[in-house]
């Protein structure tokens, strides 16, 4: 992946501000957040639901020996 310089991610920040307008940005960036923070979630529900189901399964099989 190739790395981003200060110039680039200027220029990423100038685009965006021609492209959306400095009153839009802003709102960009909180939906961004909370759409990363559900999404972290939403993946962090999955894991502890494997993780209930591996348990679940240990239970079993000390339960049958």
């Amino acid at each position: 992946m190739p790395n981003v310089g200060i110039g680039s991610l200027l220029l990423i920040v100038f685009v965006a501000l021609l492209i959306f307008g400095p009153k839009k940005l802003p709102q960009l960036g909180k939906a961004a957040g909370n759409t990363l923070r559900e999404f972290k979630n939403a993946t962090k529900g999955l894991a502890d639901d494997d993780d209930d189901d591996q348990d679940a399964k240990q239970k079993n099989k000390e339960e049958v020996k």
